[in-house]
């Protein structure tokens, strides 16, 4: 199974490149819980602070504000959310629909920026 990777200190010239200022953003309290990844995500951790434990029993993958992730496709295993999570998110290489209704948000997300 791919491994999940965390760039803890992202430079901005990387976050503006990937556009992430226009990425859709999402939220999950404390919780426990399975997942598996059907694209490849990238996201770039606004707040909290979270442990992935893979299914195939490979180390447990810590990560935080500021942390720049990416979860490869077809990853499974059990997110730990330790304080309450805010990120924002690309979707990649995957589920067809996934990735098409991620990218229309960023889309929509980037001309909304071009006129406020």
């Amino acid at each position: 199974m791919n491994k999940i990777t965390v760039d803890s200190n992202p430079s901005e010239a990387l976050l503006k490149k990937l556009g992430t200022a226009n990425w859709p953003t999402w939220q999950k309290e404390v919780s426990v819980f399975p997942w598996e990844f059907v694209t490849t995500e990238t996201a770039l951790i606004l707040e909290g602070e979270c442990e992935m434990t893979p299914e195939d029993g490979s180390p447990v993958v810590s990560f935080k504000a500021g942390d720049l992730v990416v979860f490869p496709n077809g990853f499974k295993g059990s997110w730990e959310v330790k304080k309450p999570l805010k990120k924002q998110y690309k979707h990649i290489d995957g589920k067809f629909v996934k990735c098409f209704f991620n990218q229309l948000t960023i889309w929509s997300n980037t001309i909304k920026s071009i006129f406020k």
